[in-house]
């Protein structure tokens, strides 16, 4: 596959600025890889489609209020800092990306909050525009993380043209978000409410937790046509002893284990037996999948509307196959879905 097999128009009033006013309330088109049947529902009506024995895996990361902005030292200059992975809890060592990364050097101090509440020193350059920082901070590594809550900014995507606002903290993690550690949110998970969850458990369907950490390699711009060239960055994972059992009883049993989001579907085809079996795992990914690819573990998807040219189209397309996506994302711009991360749902079955 070629990059620029990848290449559709999304019209900009199509990306959704904000999320829909209840989770559910997102439309939902629903594809059939079979029958080749495209339908267009409402994202509660996703119970139809489930019955007692299935088994959906979702991914409980949590995001954290990645974004900083500080000033240099001396030129009091605004830079933004994206916290992007904790090296090292006891000397508060991070891997972060600055804008504009022209003006950073090592050495350089820089300041957050109205009274220099933080203080970092950059200690590296690990990229163009990726550095190395360690925090100034003399209080507990609680009240570091405290400080960094009160003064960091919900990581909304920077194509979302507007500050991110109290909304933002609550509806931009899944409702069963637990642990810490991504700087972007598992969007498909976002249109799941407590009460839907809950009358998909009384029909019978399980749910199996599993933990990656969304990093920002996930929305790098891919920039060679040749997408065997195109590496993706690591990312943080573990899928448990109880989350194998779950998705391993209803394969054996035939039953429909759907994969909530790519990032999902990217951890359980980390970790799979020959067989087909999810087997546990705790460490890390760089898979990048894209077409052909043959899916173990899965046999159903819940995604949202990529962007074009994205890691996450490719994945999607390997799924539900490339011609279909394409022609599904037809029908969704004509029938003005709402395209990334607030966006609209699709069932892929």
């Amino acid at each position: 596959m070629k990059l620029s097999q990848f290449k559709f128009r999304v019209p900009p009033e199509l990306v959704a600025e904000r999320p829909a006013k209840n989770r559910e309330d997102a439309r939902l088109m629903v594809i059939d890889r079979k029958t080749k049947k495209i339908e267009h529902k409402k994202f509660s009506d996703v119970l139809d489609y489930f019955e007692d024995g299935d088994c959906m895996i979702v991914n409980n990361t949590r995001v954290f209020p990645a974004r900083l902005y500080g000033n240099k030292e001396k030129t009091g200059a605004q830079i933004e800092v994206f916290l992007l992975r904790e090296l090292n809890r006891e000397s508060r060592l991070w891997d972060v990306l600055v804008d504009p990364a022209r003006k950073i050097r090592i050495g350089n101090k820089l300041y957050f909050g109205d009274n220099d509440e933080l203080v970092a020193e950059v200690i590296d350059n690990t990229t163009s525009r990726g550095r190395t920082l360690r925090f100034l901070f003399d209080g507990s590594y609680e009240e570091f993380k405290q400080t960094v809550y009160e003064l960091g900014e919900t990581p909304i995507p920077k194509f979302i043209k507007r500050t991110p606002d109290a909304a933002d903290a609550e509806r931009y993690q899944t409702v069963f978000a637990k642990h810490e550690g991504a700087v972007a949110a598992p969007t498909a998970g976002m249109h799941f409410s407590k009460t839907l969850m809950k009358r998909l458990e009384i029909k019978g369907v399980n749910f199996a937790e599993i933990t990656l950490h969304v990093g920002l390699g996930t929305f790098r711009t891919v920039e060679v046509e040749d997408l065997t060239k195109h590496k993706v960055d690591s990312e943080e994972m573990e899928i448990d002893e109880t989350a194998v059992k779950i998705v391993n009883k209803a394969r054996d049993e035939r039953k429909r284990i759907c994969a909530v989001g790519t990032t999902t579907m990217r951890a359980i085809e980390t970790s799979v037996t020959t067989n087909g079996h999810l087997k546990p795992y705790k460490g890390w990914t760089n898979k990048f999948i894209l077409p052909p690819h043959d899916f173990q573990v899965a046999n159903c998807m819940i995604t949202n509307f990529h962007m074009p040219q994205t890691v996450l189209v490719m994945m999607v397309s390997a799924f539900a196959g490339h011609d279909f996506l394409m022609e599904a994302y037809k029908q969704a711009v004509k029938e003005k879905y709402r395209f990334f991360t607030y966006g609209d749902a699709m069932l892929i079955l």
